[in-house]
Protein backbone atom coordinates (compact mmCIF):
# COMPACT_ATOMS: atom_id res chain seq x y z
CA UNK A 1 0.00 0.00 0.00
CA UNK A 2 1.44 3.15 -1.30
CA UNK A 3 1.49 6.06 1.89
CA UNK A 4 0.45 9.81 0.18
CA UNK A 5 2.99 12.34 0.49
CA UNK A 6 1.21 14.40 3.28
CA UNK A 7 0.88 11.16 5.64
CA UNK A 8 4.39 9.95 5.20
CA UNK A 9 5.65 13.89 5.65
CA UNK A 10 3.32 14.01 9.11
CA UNK A 11 4.75 10.40 9.93
CA UNK A 12 8.63 12.16 9.64
CA UNK A 13 8.16 15.31 11.61
CA UNK A 14 6.48 12.76 14.40
CA UNK A 15 9.19 10.33 14.10
CA UNK A 16 11.49 13.45 14.45
CA UNK A 17 10.01 14.86 17.39
CA UNK A 18 9.91 11.87 19.52
CA UNK A 19 13.16 10.99 18.73
CA UNK A 20 14.49 14.39 19.72
CA UNK A 21 12.32 14.56 22.44
CA UNK A 22 13.96 10.82 23.75
CA UNK A 23 17.17 12.03 23.45
CA UNK A 24 16.13 15.53 25.44
CA UNK A 25 15.37 13.46 28.52
CA UNK A 26 18.39 12.02 29.75
CA UNK A 27 20.44 15.74 28.79
CA UNK A 28 18.11 16.87 30.87
CA UNK A 29 17.39 15.16 33.50
CA UNK A 30 21.80 14.35 33.93
CA UNK A 31 21.46 17.90 35.41
CA UNK A 32 18.55 17.31 37.26
CA UNK A 33 19.90 14.42 39.53
CA UNK A 34 23.80 16.38 39.85
CA UNK A 35 21.43 19.34 41.56
CA UNK A 36 19.66 16.92 43.72
CA UNK A 37 22.79 15.57 44.68
CA UNK A 38 24.19 18.81 45.57
CA UNK A 39 20.74 20.04 47.32
CA UNK A 40 21.24 16.79 49.81
CA UNK A 41 24.69 17.32 50.31
CA UNK A 42 23.41 20.87 51.57
CA UNK A 43 20.65 19.71 53.71
CA UNK A 44 23.29 17.41 55.16
CA UNK A 45 25.43 19.85 56.50
CA UNK A 46 22.86 22.08 57.74
CA UNK A 47 21.47 19.04 59.97
CA UNK A 48 25.41 18.49 60.79
CA UNK A 49 24.87 14.76 60.49
CA UNK A 50 27.88 14.00 58.07
CA UNK A 51 30.95 15.41 58.59
CA UNK A 52 32.32 14.40 54.97
CA UNK A 53 29.52 16.50 53.17
CA UNK A 54 31.27 19.43 52.45
CA UNK A 55 34.14 17.62 50.49
CA UNK A 56 31.26 15.70 49.10
CA UNK A 57 29.52 18.74 48.05
CA UNK A 58 32.65 20.63 46.59
CA UNK A 59 33.19 17.40 44.04
CA UNK A 60 29.45 17.50 43.66
CA UNK A 61 29.88 21.06 42.46
CA UNK A 62 32.69 20.69 40.14
CA UNK A 63 30.94 17.86 38.87
CA UNK A 64 27.96 20.38 38.11
CA UNK A 65 30.30 23.00 36.75
CA UNK A 66 32.33 20.48 34.24
CA UNK A 67 28.98 18.87 33.40
CA UNK A 68 27.94 22.31 31.70
CA UNK A 69 29.87 22.89 28.93
CA UNK A 70 29.58 19.00 28.01
CA UNK A 71 25.95 18.62 28.14
CA UNK A 72 25.69 22.82 25.58
CA UNK A 73 27.93 20.49 23.32
CA UNK A 74 25.56 17.18 23.47
CA UNK A 75 22.72 19.36 23.11
CA UNK A 76 24.08 21.46 20.04
CA UNK A 77 24.82 18.08 18.44
CA UNK A 78 20.90 17.22 19.28
CA UNK A 79 19.39 20.28 17.62
CA UNK A 80 21.57 19.89 14.47
CA UNK A 81 21.18 16.59 13.77
CA UNK A 82 17.71 16.20 14.57
CA UNK A 83 16.34 19.41 13.81
CA UNK A 84 18.56 21.19 11.22
CA UNK A 85 19.16 24.45 13.80
CA UNK A 86 22.62 25.45 13.77
CA UNK A 87 23.42 26.87 17.12
CA UNK A 88 26.77 28.73 17.45
CA UNK A 89 29.61 27.65 19.44
CA UNK A 90 28.88 29.61 23.45
CA UNK A 91 31.92 31.98 24.81
CA UNK A 92 32.53 31.93 28.78
CA UNK A 93 32.07 35.74 29.26
CA UNK A 94 28.41 34.97 30.58
CA UNK A 95 28.46 31.39 31.88
CA UNK A 96 25.17 32.17 33.42
CA UNK A 97 22.63 31.38 30.13
CA UNK A 98 23.99 28.19 29.85
CA UNK A 99 23.66 27.27 33.36
CA UNK A 100 19.97 28.64 33.12
CA UNK A 101 19.13 26.43 30.83
CA UNK A 102 20.42 22.99 32.31
CA UNK A 103 19.44 24.02 35.48
CA UNK A 104 16.22 25.84 35.48
CA UNK A 105 14.96 25.02 31.56
CA UNK A 106 16.12 21.86 31.46
CA UNK A 107 14.43 20.53 34.64
CA UNK A 108 11.45 21.76 33.54
CA UNK A 109 11.96 20.59 29.91
CA UNK A 110 12.70 17.43 30.87
CA UNK A 111 9.80 17.15 32.92
CA UNK A 112 7.44 17.78 30.28
CA UNK A 113 9.70 15.16 27.88
CA UNK A 114 9.42 12.29 30.32
CA UNK A 115 5.82 13.02 30.57
CA UNK A 116 5.03 13.38 26.75
CA UNK A 117 7.15 10.00 26.42
CA UNK A 118 5.01 8.23 29.87
CA UNK A 119 1.54 9.48 27.94
CA UNK A 120 2.82 7.73 24.53
CA UNK A 121 3.93 4.68 26.01
CA UNK A 122 0.38 4.85 27.86
CA UNK A 123 -1.66 5.60 24.82
CA UNK A 124 0.69 3.00 23.15
CA UNK A 125 -0.59 0.03 25.35
CA UNK A 126 -4.05 1.24 25.70
CA UNK A 127 -4.65 1.56 22.09
CA UNK A 128 -3.56 -2.21 21.82
CA UNK A 129 -5.56 -3.11 24.58
CA UNK A 130 -7.37 -5.82 22.55
CA UNK A 131 -4.38 -7.21 21.34
CA UNK A 132 -2.66 -7.94 24.54
CA UNK A 133 -5.83 -8.65 26.80
CA UNK A 134 -5.76 -12.42 24.77
CA UNK A 135 -2.85 -13.26 26.73
CA UNK A 136 -4.66 -13.04 30.23
CA UNK A 137 -5.58 -16.35 31.29
CA UNK A 138 -9.19 -17.35 30.21
CA UNK A 139 -10.67 -17.94 33.43
CA UNK A 140 -10.24 -14.00 34.27
CA UNK A 141 -12.10 -13.43 30.92
CA UNK A 142 -14.85 -15.97 31.99
CA UNK A 143 -15.27 -14.13 35.63
CA UNK A 144 -14.98 -10.24 34.07
CA UNK A 145 -17.68 -11.13 31.77
CA UNK A 146 -17.47 -7.03 31.18
CA UNK A 147 -14.05 -6.86 30.09
CA UNK A 148 -14.84 -6.15 26.24
CA UNK A 149 -16.70 -3.10 27.05
CA UNK A 150 -14.17 -1.88 29.32
CA UNK A 151 -11.41 -2.57 27.06
CA UNK A 152 -13.26 -0.75 24.19
CA UNK A 153 -13.39 2.97 26.22
CA UNK A 154 -9.99 2.29 27.22
CA UNK A 155 -9.18 1.85 23.85
CA UNK A 156 -11.08 5.13 22.78
CA UNK A 157 -8.79 6.69 25.65
CA UNK A 158 -5.47 5.44 23.81
CA UNK A 159 -6.45 6.46 20.79
CA UNK A 160 -7.29 9.73 21.65
CA UNK A 161 -4.29 10.35 24.45
CA UNK A 162 -1.70 9.13 20.86
CA UNK A 163 -3.88 11.67 18.67
CA UNK A 164 -2.66 14.39 21.11
CA UNK A 165 0.61 13.33 20.98
CA UNK A 166 1.81 14.70 17.83
CA UNK A 167 0.60 18.32 18.77
CA UNK A 168 2.32 18.29 22.15
CA UNK A 169 5.35 16.79 20.98
CA UNK A 170 5.39 19.70 18.41
CA UNK A 171 4.85 22.27 20.76
CA UNK A 172 7.51 21.13 23.30
CA UNK A 173 10.05 21.13 20.40
CA UNK A 174 9.04 24.28 18.99
CA UNK A 175 9.60 25.85 22.51
CA UNK A 176 12.83 24.35 23.47
CA UNK A 177 14.02 25.53 19.62
CA UNK A 178 13.02 29.22 20.69
CA UNK A 179 14.34 29.13 23.30
CA UNK A 180 17.53 26.56 23.74
CA UNK A 181 19.52 29.28 20.70
CA UNK A 182 19.71 32.36 23.25
CA UNK A 183 20.91 30.74 26.14
CA UNK A 184 23.08 28.06 24.01
CA UNK A 185 24.46 30.06 22.07
CA UNK A 186 26.57 33.25 21.95
CA UNK A 187 25.45 36.50 23.58
CA UNK A 188 23.38 38.25 21.07
CA UNK A 189 24.91 41.53 21.72
CA UNK A 190 28.13 39.86 21.83
CA UNK A 191 27.58 38.30 18.72
CA UNK A 192 26.41 41.98 17.21
CA UNK A 193 29.52 43.91 19.07
CA UNK A 194 31.64 40.98 17.37
CA UNK A 195 30.21 41.77 13.63
CA UNK A 196 30.21 45.78 14.25
CA UNK A 197 33.95 45.18 15.46
CA UNK A 198 34.68 43.09 12.42
CA UNK A 199 32.89 45.36 9.76
CA UNK A 200 34.98 48.64 11.38
CA UNK A 201 38.12 46.54 11.19
CA UNK A 202 37.61 45.60 7.01
CA UNK A 203 36.18 49.12 6.71
CA UNK A 204 39.44 50.77 8.26
CA UNK A 205 41.87 48.34 6.02
CA UNK A 206 39.61 49.22 3.07
CA UNK A 207 40.31 52.66 3.61
CA UNK A 208 43.71 52.82 4.29
CA UNK A 209 44.43 49.99 0.97
CA UNK A 210 42.48 53.17 -1.21
CA UNK A 211 44.51 55.20 0.62
CA UNK A 212 47.78 53.66 0.06
CA UNK A 213 46.54 53.25 -3.71
CA UNK A 214 46.15 56.72 -4.39
CA UNK A 215 49.64 57.76 -2.76
CA UNK A 216 50.92 54.89 -4.92
CA UNK A 217 49.34 56.39 -7.61
CA UNK A 218 50.11 60.29 -6.52
CA UNK A 219 54.16 59.14 -7.10
CA UNK A 220 54.14 57.10 -10.24
CA UNK A 221 52.25 60.07 -11.66
CA UNK A 222 54.52 62.66 -10.20
CA UNK A 223 57.82 60.38 -10.90
CA UNK A 224 56.51 59.23 -14.30
CA UNK A 225 54.08 61.29 -16.61
CA UNK A 226 54.41 64.64 -14.95
CA UNK A 227 58.55 64.15 -15.56
CA UNK A 228 58.04 63.50 -18.73
CA UNK A 229 55.65 65.93 -19.62
CA UNK A 230 58.22 68.37 -18.11
CA UNK A 231 60.90 66.87 -20.57
CA UNK A 232 58.13 67.30 -23.23
CA UNK A 233 57.75 70.77 -22.52
CA UNK A 234 61.36 72.02 -22.02
CA UNK A 235 62.46 70.73 -25.50
CA UNK A 236 59.19 72.04 -27.12
CA UNK A 237 60.64 75.23 -25.52
CA UNK A 238 64.15 74.62 -26.38
CA UNK A 239 62.82 74.23 -30.39
CA UNK A 240 60.85 77.44 -30.13
CA UNK A 241 63.91 79.44 -28.94
CA UNK A 242 66.52 77.69 -31.43
CA UNK A 243 64.70 76.82 -34.56
CA UNK A 244 64.04 80.05 -36.21
CA UNK A 245 64.35 79.32 -39.45
CA UNK A 246 61.68 77.63 -39.27
CA UNK A 247 58.52 77.98 -41.43
CA UNK A 248 55.89 80.21 -39.81
CA UNK A 249 53.34 77.50 -39.44
CA UNK A 250 55.71 75.16 -37.92
CA UNK A 251 56.63 77.46 -35.04
CA UNK A 252 52.96 77.95 -34.46
CA UNK A 253 52.33 74.08 -33.91
CA UNK A 254 55.56 74.41 -31.48
CA UNK A 255 54.17 76.84 -29.93
CA UNK A 256 50.62 75.44 -29.42
CA UNK A 257 52.13 72.09 -28.49
CA UNK A 258 54.62 73.77 -26.10
CA UNK A 259 51.48 75.43 -24.82
CA UNK A 260 49.31 72.75 -24.47
CA UNK A 261 52.38 70.66 -23.04
CA UNK A 262 52.46 73.43 -19.74
CA UNK A 263 48.36 73.24 -19.48
CA UNK A 264 48.85 69.70 -19.28
CA UNK A 265 51.38 69.92 -16.49
CA UNK A 266 49.63 72.45 -14.62
CA UNK A 267 46.58 70.10 -14.77
CA UNK A 268 48.12 66.95 -13.78
CA UNK A 269 49.94 68.96 -10.55
CA UNK A 270 46.49 69.58 -9.44
CA UNK A 271 45.39 66.14 -9.97
CA UNK A 272 48.17 64.73 -7.81
CA UNK A 273 47.98 67.22 -5.37
CA UNK A 274 44.10 66.30 -5.26
CA UNK A 275 45.11 62.53 -4.83
CA UNK A 276 47.23 62.44 -2.14
CA UNK A 277 49.55 65.73 -1.85
CA UNK A 278 53.49 64.54 -0.63
CA UNK A 279 53.02 67.78 1.71
CA UNK A 280 50.65 66.10 3.73
CA UNK A 281 52.80 63.24 4.61
CA UNK A 282 55.69 64.88 5.29
CA UNK A 283 54.51 68.13 7.27
CA UNK A 284 50.62 67.50 7.82
CA UNK A 285 47.39 69.09 7.70
CA UNK A 286 47.94 72.49 8.47
CA UNK A 287 50.98 72.58 6.15
CA UNK A 288 49.08 70.95 3.13
CA UNK A 289 45.83 73.37 3.82
CA UNK A 290 47.77 76.33 3.55
CA UNK A 291 49.09 75.42 0.06
CA UNK A 292 46.07 74.67 -0.64
CA UNK A 293 44.53 77.94 0.40
CA UNK A 294 47.22 79.38 -1.53
CA UNK A 295 46.67 77.85 -4.68
CA UNK A 296 42.45 78.45 -4.51
CA UNK A 297 41.06 80.87 -6.87
CA UNK A 298 39.43 82.77 -4.10
CA UNK A 299 40.61 84.17 -0.97
CA UNK A 300 40.81 81.70 1.57
CA UNK A 301 40.87 82.90 5.57
CA UNK A 302 42.12 79.54 6.70
CA UNK A 303 42.76 78.53 11.01
CA UNK A 304 44.03 75.20 11.64
CA UNK A 305 44.12 74.11 15.72
CA UNK A 306 45.98 70.89 15.63
CA UNK A 307 47.50 70.22 18.94
CA UNK A 308 48.86 66.89 17.40
CA UNK A 309 48.68 64.96 14.24
CA UNK A 310 45.73 62.23 13.45
CA UNK A 311 45.49 59.03 11.46
CA UNK A 312 47.53 59.64 7.52
CA UNK A 313 43.39 57.95 6.59
CA UNK A 314 41.86 60.68 8.59
CA UNK A 315 44.20 63.86 7.60
CA UNK A 316 43.36 62.47 3.78
CA UNK A 317 39.55 62.70 4.18
CA UNK A 318 39.85 65.88 6.17
CA UNK A 319 42.35 67.68 2.75
CA UNK A 320 40.15 66.29 0.63
CA UNK A 321 36.86 67.49 2.17
CA UNK A 322 38.57 71.14 2.22
CA UNK A 323 39.87 70.73 -1.57
CA UNK A 324 37.05 69.60 -2.97
CA UNK A 325 34.37 72.35 -1.15
CA UNK A 326 37.15 74.70 -2.40
CA UNK A 327 36.78 73.63 -5.91
CA UNK A 328 33.46 73.52 -5.85
CA UNK A 329 32.59 77.31 -4.14
CA UNK A 330 34.95 78.48 -6.86
CA UNK A 331 32.91 76.25 -9.69
CA UNK A 332 28.99 76.87 -8.37
CA UNK A 333 28.84 79.16 -5.65
CA UNK A 334 27.67 82.90 -6.92
CA UNK A 335 28.70 86.06 -6.20
CA UNK A 336 30.91 84.41 -3.38
CA UNK A 337 33.90 86.86 -2.54
CA UNK A 338 35.73 84.26 0.16
CA UNK A 339 35.62 81.26 1.92
CA UNK A 340 36.84 80.70 5.72
CA UNK A 341 38.11 77.52 6.42
CA UNK A 342 38.70 76.20 10.39
CA UNK A 343 40.06 72.87 11.31
CA UNK A 344 40.19 71.98 15.14
CA UNK A 345 40.63 69.25 17.23
CA UNK A 346 38.70 68.84 20.65
CA UNK A 347 39.10 65.39 22.10
CA UNK A 348 38.91 62.41 19.74
CA UNK A 349 37.13 64.61 16.95
CA UNK A 350 38.53 66.67 14.03
CA UNK A 351 35.83 69.05 12.99
CA UNK A 352 36.16 70.76 9.48
CA UNK A 353 33.96 73.54 8.50
CA UNK A 354 33.94 75.52 5.24
CA UNK A 355 31.80 78.35 4.73
CA UNK A 356 31.61 81.14 1.40
CA UNK A 357 29.62 84.21 1.14
CA UNK A 358 27.82 82.89 -2.03
CA UNK A 359 24.03 83.53 -2.62
CA UNK A 360 23.63 79.46 -1.67
CA UNK A 361 20.64 77.17 -2.66
CA UNK A 362 23.40 74.00 -2.96
CA UNK A 363 21.63 71.02 -2.55
CA UNK A 364 23.39 68.17 -0.96
CA UNK A 365 21.43 65.45 -2.97
CA UNK A 366 22.03 66.75 -5.81
CA UNK A 367 25.25 66.36 -7.62
CA UNK A 368 27.86 63.76 -7.43
CA UNK A 369 30.56 66.26 -5.63
CA UNK A 370 28.39 66.43 -2.56
CA UNK A 371 27.60 62.78 -2.67
CA UNK A 372 30.78 61.85 -3.39
CA UNK A 373 32.01 64.52 -0.15
CA UNK A 374 29.37 62.65 2.43
CA UNK A 375 30.23 58.99 1.44
CA UNK A 376 34.68 59.88 1.37
CA UNK A 377 32.87 61.49 4.95
CA UNK A 378 31.07 58.14 5.86
CA UNK A 379 34.03 55.34 5.13
CA UNK A 380 35.66 56.28 8.15
CA UNK A 381 32.68 56.39 10.23
CA UNK A 382 32.42 60.38 10.21
CA UNK A 383 29.19 62.91 9.90
CA UNK A 384 28.95 65.49 7.32
CA UNK A 385 26.40 68.13 7.89
CA UNK A 386 25.72 71.22 4.91
CA UNK A 387 23.08 74.43 5.17
CA UNK A 388 23.07 76.30 1.77
CA UNK A 389 20.39 78.51 2.29
CA UNK A 390 19.00 80.76 -0.51
CA UNK A 391 20.65 84.17 -0.20
CA UNK A 392 23.26 82.64 1.33
CA UNK A 393 25.93 81.60 3.45
CA UNK A 394 26.72 78.08 2.59
CA UNK A 395 28.34 76.28 5.59
CA UNK A 396 29.68 72.82 5.10
CA UNK A 397 30.48 70.85 8.80
CA UNK A 398 32.15 67.24 9.01
CA UNK A 399 33.35 65.27 12.16
CA UNK A 400 35.85 62.85 11.41
CA UNK A 401 36.45 60.51 14.46
CA UNK A 402 40.14 60.53 15.84
CA UNK A 403 41.22 57.49 18.12
CA UNK A 404 43.38 59.14 20.99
Amino acid sequence: MKIPPASRRALGRLTRDISFVALGVPLHLLMGFLLFMVYGLVWEIAAGRDGSAPILLGLALVLVVSAVPALTSAQRRRFRRLLGIEIARPGWRRPWRQFAYHCLAGLLLGGLETLLLAALSTGLAAATVYVWIWAVPWQWRIEHPGYTTQAFYVTLAGLAVLAAVPALAAALVRFEAHLAPGLLGPDPNEDLARRVADLTESRAGAVDAADAERRRIERNLHDGAQQRLVSLALNLGLAKATLKDLPPEALEVIDTAHREAKEAIEELDQLVRGLHPAVLDELGLDAALSGLAARAPLPVRLRVDLPQRSTPAIEAVAYFVVSEALTNTAKHAREATRADVTVTRLGGILRVVIADDGTGGADPSKGSGLKGLAQRVRSVDGTFRMTSPVGGPTMMSVELPCPT
